[in-house]
């Protein structure tokens, strides 16, 4: 009944949010659209068919792949008006524009590179093999060209150009206008809601419910799902006691700005000087000013086509240079949003640059973006045109240029973030986005620079592109090694490290290294000192190994034993926190072993007793490879305590091993509501994370629960007390035995029962056998 008024509840949510009952069945989450999400998403093991009719056809490598198409992805940026003049060159006057930028011949097959403009540059011999590109399919037709469109040019201008949608000035030279910081997006609607998620991609999401906190578990109970044009989003509960079900839109929300006391503001804010398109020179095929002459052989020089050009709107103007103090004809790059213009970048014959004053900061090319899955990111915007030159339009680039170097700390707030205030301007259109290239230059302002925009985008999200040796940017490497390497450098760009993800080709020397070990290297495992140990149990650094046994059985006495020898015959040192032993106790145990004699005579040996010098020698030596770990008051050691001391141990003394002994003296305060079986496994993986990074060997010695009905045979690793983890998690597990029947043997012959062995190169399970010296505390092999 409960998931029956979920849905009821969902359904009305989502017919009030324009979802209908295609997104009441996307967000029940059906394996079938479950899928299918999966496949738009475009990450690899995502499991989406690419079979006949599965799957959008997409690369399985996920890289990005060159526009070859004749489209852009969003509209052509031309924003130029006509005013009067015959165009030459053959080009028709009353011919309607392409949807392909003119010397682009049409791709016979979507998804593969489109043959560039005609350049002045030798294509390089011998070049790497063209990326292949994924059918850009699933986005919408390109529209039709409008009246204005086809209209017939005049003036200077050969083609057409569409009106640039203006705000009207009112009679102060301002207008009455919201402040800005872009577009809505989807993000924002929902945070309204209190609802924030790790991506807005579409598909489905999980997380914890605002309304409800998850309850006491923290269960993540809110299903979100966003459709696949990433500008609505459902919601639903599955906790019965809380089904809070709803939907919102960007479109929906409307963008108040507030003022210094919170409320809606509508001041009126100085609008940006943008020049008239009357009074910009156009760059292009077919006859053009003599400034504008001028430019395009700046832009051939850098390889870049005329009809590129054009297509992003590039233009001249004569224009105040702040750097110059003067006029100069400034080459102009217009940064557009859905068709309008925001901004322009103008460069200087002197190579300086400037912006409008106080207009809105935008991404360059943000038009060409739209509905795209992969974003190509440069440095500049002769680094995008040459991206297109090499037959990639879904490019944009930064409006500011590089910083110095990364900022420290933690990231600001979006209304702080000035220098990165582009970014948020533009996160409607890139919070839907699945996968950042990230092609900015190779120096150090430019790997800055990759690095803050990475942490901004999510670098899950983001890849780094490598630029070949002598090239510091595309257009560079467009200009000396040729289209083919500027391709290549795009397909093998690599993934932006994440904080413990990795390849196994980074660990790639340690593991050739464990392929050539010797016998003798520790990574197989250091001799016990006893045969018969070895054939079943070696000690591996990094490892976990579970002591257990009933009482009186001698397990902590034959840990003893173990550390001894191999602080003889490795020269390993030790940190022992052995809550059983006093201190003068375990140093009589330990020297006992190490010299070979009795510390006292007829207490329980004959033998003669150790000399005061053997003793001295002992205690030396016993100083040099051992630690201890005590707790100077009353309370129990946690085990975070002790793997503290010991992390310090490492660092100071170096040690190899460590012994903690038994696990019933330790203190296990839980949090209210954890099992001791979850506390033990936590505690466990503490331990073995402990032993894997410093590379040193864990002992932990835990005592059986109590037996009923025992009758002296040996227990096994799944009578510890506590939980069944003590096996589970540790890589070996052993069970030292005593025999106890005369008839079966020596009363002094020990059984180290090898129950458990994860890794198969340093042992195997077994039943070897030693004999306890009951005089000096030594083992030796049973023959």
């Amino acid at each position: 009944m409960a998931a029956l008024r979920t849905g009821r509840a969902l359904a009305r949510a989502l017919e009030r949010a324009g979802g209908g009952r295609g997104a009441i069945e996307r967000c029940g989450g059906s394996s079938r659209t479950r899928a299918a999400h999966a496949a738009a998403s475009g990450w690899a093991g995502s499991g989406r068919d690419d079979g006949a009719g599965g799957g959008d056809g997409r690369r399985r490598d996920g890289r990005a792949a060159p526009r070859a198409d004749g489209q852009s992805g969003g509209t052509n940026v031309q924003w130029l008006r006509g005013q009067g003049m015959p165009a030459q060159g053959g080009v028709r006057q009353d011919q309607a524009p392409s949807s392909a930028p003119r010397g682009v011949a049409p791709a016979p097959l979507r998804g593969t590179p489109a043959p560039p403009p005609q350049q002045r540059q030798r294509a390089p011999q011998g070049g790497t093999q063209t990326p292949r590109s994924p059918p850009q399919q699933g986005r919408s037709p390109p529209r039709a060209p409008s009246a204005e469109n086809t209209t017939s040019a005049t003036g200077h201008f050969s083609t057409p150009a569409p009106v640039v949608h203006r705000s009207r000035p009112d009679a102060e030279g301002e207008y009455a206008a919201q402040e800005s910081t872009g577009p809505p997006g989807l993000r924002d609607a929902l945070m309204d809601q209190g609802i924030v998620l790790q991506s807005y991609t579409p598909g489905q999401h999980r997380i914890i419910c605002p309304t409800c906190n998850g309850g006491s578990t923290g269960e993540r109970s809110l299903a979100v799902h966003i459709e696949d044009d990433g500008k609505s989003a459902a919601w639903c509960c599955h906790r019965a006691n809380c089904e809070w079900t709803g939907g919102t839109s960007k479109e929906g929300r409307q963008r108040a700005s507030k003022g210094a006391d919170g409320a809606a503001s509508n001041r009126r804010v100085a609008k940006p000087k943008l020049p008239d398109p009357a009074d910009l020179q156009r760059i292009g095929p077919g006859n053009m000013t003599p400034a504008a002459t001028k430019w395009s052989e700046f832009l051939k020089s850098r390889g870049i086509s005329l009809e590129v050009a054009e297509r992003n709107g590039l233009a001249v103007q004569n224009v105040y240079s702040p750097p110059a103090s003067g006029y100069v004809d400034a080459l102009c790059f217009p940064y557009m949003r859905d068709g309008e213009l925001i901004n322009i970048k103008y460069r200087g014959p002197d190579k300086s640059f400037w912006q409008v004053k106080g207009a809105e900061k935008i991404l360059y090319g943000l038009d060409d973006v739209a509905g795209e899955e992969e974003v190509i990111i440069v440095e500049g915007e002769m680094d995008k045109l040459a991206l297109e030159m090499a037959g990639f339009r879904n490019v944009v680039s930064v409006p500011d240029g590089a910083p110095g170097k990364v900022k420290d700390g933690a990231l600001p707030s979006p209304e702080d973030d000035r220098k990165y205030e582009y970014l948020w301007n533009c996160r409607a259109q890139l919070d839907t986005i699945s996968r950042f290239v990230i092609a900015t230059d190779s120096d150090g302002p430019g790997r800055a620079l990759s690095e803050e925009l990475a942490r901004r985008l999510g670098k899950e999200r983001c890849w780094r592109v490598t630029w070949p040796e002598g090239c510091k940017d595309a257009n560079e490497a467009l200009q000396k090694e040729g289209v083919e390497t500027v391709r290549e450098s795009l397909s093998t760009a690599e993934g932006f490290p994440l904080r413990g993800l990795f390849r196994f080709s980074e660990f790639a020397p340690e593991i050739e290294s464990y392929f050539n070990m010797t016998t003798a290297n520790e990574l197989r495992g250091v001799s016990t000192g006893w045969r018969n140990i070895d054939n079943h149990y070696r000690v591996v650094p990094g490892e976990l190994t579970v002591v257990t046994g009933v009482p009186n059985s001698g397990k902590s006495e034959w840990v003893d034993a173990l550390m001894c020898n191999l602080a003889v015959q490795h020269g390993w040192s030790f940190a022992l926190c052995s809550l059983e032993n006093k201190v003068h106790e375990h140093a009589r145990k330990l020297v006992e072993k190490y010299v070979g004699e009795p510390w006292f005579e007829g207490k329980y040996s004959k033998a003669p007793r150790m000399n005061p010098d053997s003793m001295r020698t002992g205690m030396k030596w016993l100083n040099e490879h051992f630690v201890l770990i005590r707790h100077e008051d009353d309370e129990l050691p946690s085990v975070d305590w002790i793997l503290g001391l010991a992390r310090a141990a490492v660092l100071r003394h170096g040690i190899r091993g460590l012994l903690i002994d038994p696990y019933n003296e330790l203190d296990h305060k839980r949090p209210t509501g954890q099992t001791e079986t979850e506390y033990v496994s936590q505690m466990l993986t503490r331990i073995k994370r402990f032993a894997q990074h410093y590379d040193v060997h864990v002992w932990f010695v835990a005592h059986p629960r109590q037996l009923h009905n025992w009758k002296g045979e040996c227990p096994g690793l799944y009578d510890i007390s506590g939980s069944a983890h003590f096996i589970n998690k540790c890589d070996n597990g052993i069970v030292v035995h005593r025999n106890r029947d005369e008839k079966l043997g020596s009363l002094r012959e020990v059984t180290v029962n090898v129950q458990k062995v994860r890794n198969k190169v340093a042992g195997s399970i077994g039943e070897p056998k030693l004999e306890y010296n009951v005089a000096n505390g030594r083992y030796v092999d049973v023959v």
